[in-house]
C-alpha cells in the first residue's frame, strides 16, 4: 500500500478510542492487523463453498474481484506509456453481480475523505492513473465506488474494530491502485513485443497470452471495434479485502469481444504531422466564461476553493468542470457533469432534474448574476464539509465572486 500519514478523521479517532496516538506512530503496530486479527482462518473466495462464514472475513456474494484497466488513445486519457484504472469490481462466482448495495454510504466527496483521511499521497496516484475520458475524474471515482465498492461484504462499516468514517472508501481505492501498479498492461504487452502502432496489428490470441502468462491465469480482452481499449483481471481473495491474499484466478464468465485478429493497439501519441485530440483535463481558452473551465471561489480578497458539479462550494480535492454555452450575445448558461445549473430556493444547484438553466453573464471577469457579481454563504466550508451559494446576502453573512479557469 501507498505510505500513508494520520489524517484529521486518524486523529480524532485515536484521541477519543481506546488506541491512544501511539496507534498513529508506532511502527510496531500494522493497523490493519489489529482490525482484522479475527480473520484467523482466511478461505478463499469462490474456492470454497459458502456456508454461513463471517462476511467479514470471506467475500460474499461478491467473491470474484475484476480489475479493470482502460487504454483511451483518440483522444489521449493518461500518461502515454500506461494503462489507466476503470475500476475493482466484485462479481458473484458465476459472473453476476450486485450493484449500488448501500444507499446510506453513496458519497460525492472521494477528494475531500481521501485528503481528510490523510492520503494525499493516494489522490495524486488517482489523478495520474485513474482518469475519466470526459475530465471528470471525480465522477468516475464517485461511480466506482458507490456501484461497486458498496458492494464488497468485507469493507462493511461493522467489520471494522477501530473505525473512523469512510475508513472502507480509503481502504477500497488503496487496494485498487495497488493492485494496478502490480499489473502494468503497458509494460506486460511491450515484453512480448506489442506495443503501440499506428501501422501494425495484433491477434486476440497473442494479446491474451502475453497478458495470461504474466497474471498467472486467463484475462479478458476488450475492444472498441478493432482497437484494443479494455483488460479485465480477475481474482479470487482469500480473507478480507484489505488485507487478504489476492490469488489469479480465471474469467467468471466473461468473454473477451475482441475480433480474432486485426486488433489495433493505438499509440496515444498522433500520426507525425497530424494534431492531437484532447478531451479533458480541458486546456482553458483564455476567455472567462467561454467552452469548459472550473469556478473559482475568492472571499476576502483570496482565492479558497471552487464549486464542485452539483453546485457547492469546497475548499480540498479536485474542481469540477463546468461547460459554459452562449444563450445570447450577453449571456451565457453552466452545465456540470450533474446537470444544468439554476438558483433553487435561493441555492446554486446544478443537476438533471433542473429542466430551465438560468442565465449568467460577466461583469470585470467575474461571474454575474442579474446584475450582481457577489454571491453568499452561511460559512466557509471545510474539510469534507460543502457549502451552499446563495444569490442574496438575507441571513448568508459571507460574501464571495467567483471567477473562471
Amino acid at each position: 500500500m501507498l505510505q500513508t500519514i494520520p489524517g484529521p478523521q486518524q486523529v480524532l479517532t485515536a484521541l477519543t478510542g481506546s488506541l491512544g496516538l501511539s496507534s498513529l506512530f508506532g511502527p510496531e503496530i500494522d493497523p490493519l492487523a489489529t482490525t482484522f486479527q479475527h480473520c484467523s482462518k482466511p478461505e478463499l473466495s469462490c474456492q470454497t463453498q459458502y456456508t454461513g462464514q463471517d462476511k467479514c472475513c470471506f467475500n460474499y456474494p461478491g467473491g470474484q474481484f475484476l480489475q479493470t484497466q482502460f487504454w483511451d488513445a483518440d483522444p489521449a486519457i493518461g500518461p502515454e506509456d500506461s494503462w489507466t484504472i476503470h475500476g475493482l469490481w466484485p462479481d458473484h462466482c458465476n459472473g453476476g453481480f450486485d450493484q449500488y448495495c448501500d444507499s446510506s454510504r453513496q458519497y460525492s466527496n472521494i477528494s475531500l475523505i481521501l485528503v481528510d483521511s490523510g492520503r494525499s499521497d493516494l489522490l495524486d496516484e488517482m489523478t495520474t492513473y485513474w482518469k475519466d475520458y470526459k475530465g471528470d475524474d471525480s465522477n468516475l471515482w464517485q461511480h466506482e465506488w458507490n456501484k461497486h465498492g458498496t458492494c464488497v461484504s468485507t469493507l462493511e462499516t461493522h467489520c471494522y474494530e477501530t473505525y473512523y468514517p469512510q475508513q472502507e472508501v480509503v481502504d477500497y481505492f488503496d487496494k485498487t491502485v495497488e493492485l494496478f501498479h502490480q499489473l502494468p498492461t503497458h509494460e506486460i504487452l511491450a515484453s512480448a513485443g506489442i506495443t503501440p502502432s499506428h501501422t501494425e496489428t495484433y491477434s486476440r490470441s497473442e494479446i491474451q497470452h502475453a497478458l495470461s502468462k504474466s497474471h498467472g491465469a486467463e484475462v479478458t480482452v476488450r475492444c472498441h471495434g478493432h482497437n484494443l481499449n479494455e483488460v479485465w483481471y480477475f481474482f479470487n481473495v482469500a480473507g478480507p479485502l484489505q488485507t487478504g491474499k489476492f490469488v489469479p484466478s480465471d474469467p467468471d464468465g466473461q468473454k473477451s469481444n475482441c475480433p480474432v485478429r486485426g486488433i489495433r493497439y493505438q499509440p496515444k501519441t498522433p500520426r507525425k504531422g497530424q494534431p492531437t485530440k484532447t478531451r479533458g483535463p480541458f486546456k482553458p481558452t483564455g476567455k472567462p466564461f467561454v467552452g469548459r473551465g472550473s469556478l473559482i471561489v475568492t472571499t476576502q480578497g483570496q482565492q479558497r476553493g471552487c464549486i464542485i458539479s452539483p453546485g457547492t462550494w469546497f475548499t480540498s480535492g479536485s474542481c469540477a468542470t463546468f461547460k459554459a454555452q452562449k444563450a445570447s450575445d450577453d449571456t451565457f448558461t453552466l452545465h456540470s457533469s450533474k446537470g444544468y445549473c439554476a438558483f433553487d430556493q435561493d441555492a446554486f444547484r446544478c443537476g438533471r432534474d433542473i429542466s430551465k438553466p438560468v442565465e449568467f453573464s460577466v461583469q470585470d471577469g467575474k461571474l454575474s448574476y442579474r446584475g450582481n457579481t457577489t454571491f453568499f454563504a452561511d460559512k466557509a466550508p471545510k474539510g469534507r464539509v460543502q457549502s451552499e451559494v446563495y444569490a442574496s446576502g438575507e441571513q448568508h453573512p459571507i460574501e464571495l465572486t467567483i471567477t473562471w479557469r
